[in-house]
């Protein structure tokens, strides 16, 4: 609880949405997916400072995970994440985007998406995060919550890597966490923290 107190506020970003630091650590790159940014860039990696997320979508969330939601859920490949959402940005940081779709009702989804960042990158993010609020301390690993439009979104920083899932069945911090969690778990030693009890 006092670590979280100790986030430099001279660092803080003005943050209009959670997309703005992220957009930050992107700069000069856009495009990606038919066109995500509203203006083109000479070029498109100009901006890439992530590392590839060699773990599969299987591996980052295996099927036990999704047994508390009461739902059967599959991987969609032909999904793609929603333009200028974090789960984009961090495809085109060579991240991890996972969809899963919900057996009987394909419309009920969760995403998790996973990015491998430098320190710098990540200590921007945590620091626009944290002035937003909504710190969640059970998340065993620096991490956040929000509810908009319905859909909750989880964020956690397990560093070097930024995992970001959200869903419309995600209503408070602990309906995200087995997600988080099995994500954390998957991505090694090095993010993962003990679990508090």
């Amino acid at each position: 609880m006092g670590r979280m107190t100790t986030r430099r506020p001279a660092r803080a970003i003005s943050v209009a949405a959670f997309a703005v630091p992220v957009a930050l650590l992107l700069a000069g790159c856009s495009g990606g997916g038919g066109g995500a940014g509203p203006s083109s860039t000479p070029s498109a990696t100009a901006g890439v400072v992530g590392q590839r997320v060699a773990q599969t979508c299987a591996e980052l969330v295996p099927q036990s995970t999704f047994s508390v939601y009461g739902e059967q859920f599959t991987l969609d490949t032909s999904a793609e994440p929603s333009r200028g959402s974090a789960a984009a940005r961090i495809a085109q940081q060579r991240g991890r985007v996972c969809v899963f779709a919900a057996a009987g009702k394909p419309s009920e989804t969760i995403t998790l998406a996973v990015a491998h960042l430098p320190e710098k990158s990540l200590t921007d993010l945590k620091d626009a995060l944290f002035e937003q609020g909504g710190s969640v301390p059970t998340y065993t690993v620096e991490g956040y919550f929000a509810l908009h439009d319905n859909t909750g979104r989880a964020d956690a920083f397990a560093d070097p890597y930024w995992i970001t899932t959200s869903s419309t069945l995600f209503t408070e911090p602990g309906t995200a966490q087995p997600v988080v969690d099995a994500a954390r778990a998957a991505l090694g030693p090095s993010a993962s923290a003990t679990p508090a009890g």
